[in-house]
């Protein structure tokens, strides 16, 4: 009987929180728009955040549970919209689970090598600005 060891994959770390914190701030601010961000790491541990100081208090619970969505169900939360809708096949999702789910564009899945490590929300713009900072912050970490 043969055995493999799984390759090991690289953890987010505090370093890659920061990169993602500072891209998608800097997305925003050319954008005119004042946000919070938010990195949970893969056990959904907060490992950044940072609110900008005119930014929208309720952003940053937005941007944390945007990126909680997007880690627990490992999809960008932009794609699970129409999901939960009253016509969607998970329109009870939000309000059957006590979870802080947040259907709302804005948190996305951080991947390294193919394995799920992490999430990062935006909140503070409208749902497609927020969306984007958060695709800007996941290039600039790619690099």
């Amino acid at each position: 009987m043969s055995t493999t060891t799984p390759a090991l994959i690289t953890p987010l770390t505090t370093q890659d929180a920061d990169t993602l914190i500072a891209a998608a701030r800097r997305a925003a601010e050319a954008a005119g728009v004042t946000v919070s961000v938010t990195v949970l790491d893969a056990g959904g541990h907060l490992l950044a955040f940072r609110r900008d100081d005119r930014a929208v208090l309720i952003s940053g619970e937005t941007s944390t549970r945007k990126a909680y969505t997007a880690l627990q169900l490992n999809a960008p939360s932009a794609d699970l919209v129409d999901l939960v809708k009253p016509d969607g096949p998970f329109h009870s999702l939000p309000t059957a689970l006590d979870k802080p789910l947040l259907f709302i564009a804005g948190g996305i899945p951080v991947h390294r090598d193919g394995r799920l490590i992490g999430a990062i929300g935006v909140g503070g713009g409208a749902p497609e600005q927020d969306h984007g900072f958060a695709t800007a912050a996941l290039a600039e970490l790619a690099r």
